[in-house]
């Protein structure tokens, strides 16, 4: 008997833990694109634009890594700004989501780990409706396979955790350091750099390839990446390493998160 009323209760927290979610991730894109001409997709400009100019400059140079073709390697750099800008997106919102929220939470009583998913949520969201799609045809023109689209799921998973996890972090700092924003800069444009974007993996030194191992979002990038445009059958073995990245960086930034979420409201 008791145990019946913790389960209902429980899944009528949960119940409501959605619920919330839905509303702040659509008042997150009502807020970001009120007005706005193309909506959502605005997001897909910055790498068709950027795609064209990676391609523009680099497009002969690194054709040979990419079976001498110019437009895989198109493919290719769009593939990797994709899940960049996703990155750096996301977690930039989450970054100040709990702190702006701060006024909310002081007269409502909310759970805090909300708005750095609901900002998360909400570029998944744009993702869904924007470059998702593309990355599908393109796999379902080079693959000819419903697996290999299936299996695209796997690293876009592990991206989302990725993303998840340090924008707990993230978030939690920030309630503690106000200038985590202007570092933070710094670090994805670290993160972006240290990534095969516009660059293929092979041109990278061998001495400077045992760090990138650090990277998370390396793996996710070569495991998209071989699953949509080599044509061959899923390689689980980036699969598994894409998930594991994101696993990792999960549990680390819900950990910190929960371990100081008490110290949050005297700040805030």
């Amino acid at each position: 008997m008791i145990t019946s009323i913790l389960t209902n209760q429980r899944n009528k927290e949960l119940s409501w833990y959605r619920e919330l979610l839905v509303v702040l991730i659509r008042r997150n894109l009502k807020r970001r694109y009120r007005g706005s001409f193309l909506g959502i997709y605005w997001s897909l400009l910055n790498p068709l634009a950027m795609t064209s100019l990676y391609a523009a400059i680099f497009g002969a140079t690194f054709a040979e890594y990419y079976d001498n073709s110019t437009l895989n390697y198109i493919l290719a750099a769009f593939t990797g700004l994709v899940v960049i800008n996703f990155f750096s997106a996301s977690t930039a919102q989450a970054l100040s989501s709990v702190v702006e929220n701060g006024g909310m939470v002081n007269k409502i009583r909310l759970p805090l780990f909300i708005f750095p998913l609901s900002s998360i949520g909400a570029n998944v969201f744009q993702l869904l409706m924007g470059a998702f799609p593309l990355l599908v045809v393109v796999t379902l023109i080079f693959s000819r396979s419903l697996l290999n689209v299936v299996a695209l799921l796997f690293p876009f998973t592990g991206l989302i955790l990725v993303c998840t996890g340090v924008g707990m972090l993230m978030s939690a700092l920030y309630v503690f350091f106000r200038d985590l924003s202007y570092f933070y800069e710094l670090l994805t444009f670290v993160l972006w750099i240290s990534s095969p974007v516009f660059y293929p993996a092979e041109i990278v030194p061998e001495a400077v390839t045992r760090f990138l191992i650090l990277n998370p979002i390396l793996p996710i990038i070569e495991s998209i990446r071989q699953i949509s445009l080599s044509g061959n059958f899923p390689d689980f073995g980036l699969i598994i390493h894409s998930l594991l990245s994101g696993l990792i960086v999960l549990t680390i930034g819900t950990v910190a998160f929960s371990s100081w979420r008490s110290q949050f409201m005297d700040l805030l």
